[in-house]
């Protein structure tokens, strides 16, 4: 079924489907939610780092680690079960993210800004549509310079303040990748003069623990005080813009570093799960979700506020850490960060928007990250422009619950795979670095056969290769990718 006109599609009565949540991989049950027509919401947008689709309780109730205010939203609003990330990385999935283009479209150099100057992204988008927009946390999407050339008395160029954001306080990657500082809008808190060793921790991979590279670091700079610093400034921001915009609305990225490494849970949180450091480091990050979920509530936003929370990856998580802790963090699919087997981007992704989502609501949609353009655009009646979110699809049908009779998406290409209905195809082998490395269990000669070919209806945790037996769907998928490549977009005009 065709979307609705974007303008009018916020007053359009809507039908959606609800649930309660059945197993590891399942859900079912149907409700009712209306869509009013009202003010412009303002949006949270809340990307977990490095956490795997099996971590939150309300994905997976085997779970070991503690997620009560997750679990909490997702009650309040709509589970996805087949959301994905744009790539199974930092880099990449983050590209997508906010500019709605498939990240193989472009060159991923982190020594340089990475998104292309003048291209429409989530954040220009709102910005131009009357929105004050925040950018706090983990920004990974380069500098003019690279990190090693950054002239600290000049300011930064190339990162979230000239792709629409009016306010950046973060990082400019994972908390592990030095220099370690602070940046305010396009200039370091401190400049890293000083020098700090590698940490590693005993009886786990040298990438798990409290891992971090050594390199440079700012003055009074501490690992362990980032996730609560990200945080701070993002409760600050909300409430500032309370008491001085209040007419406008807002939108605030909080791009957290956790519970990528260096897994550094603080107080309370540390042997409060059964999933070790790791575990621990997963339930700090749902108490910092909660103190941003009470902020709205405590200024009466929570009405108008669309939240959205999701990770941008799967977890470093191997096969002996599910043993030792008995958790898995990617539930029942196979792989982790860096594979392109699902267990390295199909993603919780949780949205809740009160009276336009209905509670406990459960969406086996396909969606991407790619998709948040489109999905903004249509919330705020706004047309992309032709050479903008050439892969984004409008997903709000899907998050409020409009019934239509086929797929929004007709495909979706992650890392080195596509995906059509059912059919999933990689390109190679989908053992990424990391499980080669350090997992021992994956597979070190090179396949005879050029890919894999898996059917997620019938085996979701992609045990068994199909590519020799169907070869009709092997050729179909990738005529889809060299359309895909050829045409240079995936999305309708």
């Amino acid at each position: 079924m065709a979307n609705p006109n974007r303008r009018d599609f916020l007053k359009t009565s809507l039908l959606t489907s609800g649930g309660l949540f059945l197993g590891s991989c399942a859900h079912s049950g149907r409700g009712t939610a209306t869509a009013r027509s009202g003010q412009r919401p303002n949006i949270v947008l809340i990307l977990a780092d490095d956490m795997g689709y099996g971590d939150p309780v309300c994905y997976n109730p085997e779970s070991k680690t503690a997620t009560p205010n997750i679990d909490r939203l997702a009650g309040r609003g709509v589970r996805f079960t087949d959301a994905h990330a744009a790539g199974a990385w930092c880099v990449p999935s983050r590209y997508g993210l906010m500019t709605g283009r498939y990240p193989f479209r472009t060159q991923l150099n982190q020594k340089t800004s990475i998104i292309e100057p003048g291209r429409t992204t989530v954040a220009s988008l709102l910005k131009e549509n009357g929105y004050r927009t925040a950018c706090i946390g983990k920004w990974h999407l380069g500098f003019e310079g690279g990190p090693e050339n950054i002239d600290f008395s000049e300011p930064m160029r190339g990162g979230p303040r000239d792709h629409g954001f009016d306010y950046f306080f973060g990082m400019h990657a994972s908390l592990d990748i030095p220099p370690y500082y602070y940046i305010e809008n396009d200039r370091p808190v401190a400049a890293p003069t000083g020098h700090i060793g590698a940490s590693h921790s005993p009886d786990v991979t040298p990438i798990q623990g409290a891992f971090w590279r050594e390199g440079a670091i700012a003055p009074g700079f501490n690992h362990d005080e980032v996730l609560p610093m990200f945080t701070d400034k993002t409760v600050g921001f909300i409430k500032n813009h309370a008491a001085e915009h209040g007419g406008e609305p807002f939108f605030t990225y909080l791009a957290l570093a956790a519970p990528h490494t260096p897994w550094l849970p603080t107080g309370r949180f540390k042997g409060s799960t059964r999933a070790g450091e790791y575990g621990d480091f997963v339930a700090q990050v749902d108490a910092a979700v909660g103190r941003v979920l009470q902020t709205l509530d405590e200024l009466g936003l929570t009405d108008n506020t669309l939240v959205i929370f999701s990770s941008d990856n799967g977890p470093v998580w191997f096969e002996a850490d599910a043993q030792r802790f008995g958790h898995r963090s990617v539930s029942c699919l196979r792989g982790m960060k860096a594979d392109a087997y699902e267990g390295g981007h199909r993603m919780p992704f949780i949205a809740r928007w009160p009276g336009r989502i209905g509670p406990g609501s459960v969406s086996d949609e396909t969606i991407c990250f790619t998709d948040m353009l489109a999905t903004f655009a249509a919330i705020v009646g706004a047309e992309l422009p032709e050479d903008a979110g050439e892969d984004s699809y409008d997903v709000l049908p899907a998050m409020v619950g409009v019934a239509h009779k086929s797929p929004i998406r007709e495909g979706l290409v992650v890392d080195r795979s596509i995906r059509s209905g059912d059919w999933k195809l990689i390109f190679g082998d989908g053992a990424g670095g990391l499980s080669r490395r350090y997992g021992g269990d994956e597979p070190q000669k090179p396949r005879k056969i050029p890919g894999e070919l898996f059917n997620l209806r019938e085996d979701i945790g992609e045990t068994t290769d199909l590519y020799e037996q169907q070869p009709q769907i092997v050729e179909k998928l990738t005529a889809l990718m060299k359309r895909y490549r050829e045409e240079g977009r995936s999305a309708p005009r």
